[in-house]
């Protein structure tokens, strides 16, 4: 089975027990890494729950609840392994969900050519319309980026 359909039948597995447990989906990622294969399962809290924070107990119910109906469908030929977690407080933004989700918050922006001389930017995110993304740096000028120029966009974590 393809990495890609791999992650699929996870998704479709955790369809309705998330939601109903109150979590979300944030990402699932089939990967090899060096001779290893790794089932990432990243959850959330629903969008009724800001403030909360994922714990190990979440992980091991959902990481429970999936790997037994893995074991059940055995879909996977090779071996590997499941892990299940929370995106983090750096959390890359990933969909339009999650820009949407956290406009207002700072966050780190890496770009894939630098801009006047930066290929990093610091900042608020302010915006998200028509694929293009923009940040509110700490001078207070917008600066707007086109998604395609945008390698990585992380939540900053502030102390």
């Amino acid at each position: 089975m393809s990495k890609k359909k791999i992650a699929e039948l996870a998704e479709e597995i955790l369809n309705e027990f998330l939601p109903a447990n109150g979590y979300e989906l944030y990402n699932i990622e089939f990967v090899k890494v060096a001779k290893d294969r790794f089932l990432r399962v990243y959850i959330d809290w629903d969008r009724s729950a800001e403030g909360r924070y994922i714990g190990t107990e979440d992980c091991e119910k959902v990481s429970r609840f999936l790997s037994e109906r893995l074991d059940e469908l055995d879909p996977i030929e090779e071996n590997y392994y499941l892990e299940v977690c929370s995106p983090g407080l750096d959390r890359v933004l990933l969909k339009e969900k999650d820009y949407l989700r956290h406009l207002g918050s700072a966050v780190d922006v890496s770009l894939y050519k630098a801009v006047d001389g930066r290929k990093k930017i610091t900042g608020t995110l302010t915006g998200l319309a028509a694929g293009k993304i923009t940040i509110t740096d700490e001078k207070g000028n917008d600066l707007v980026f086109l998604k395609e120029q945008v390698a990585k966009t992380k939540l900053k974590v502030i102390f």
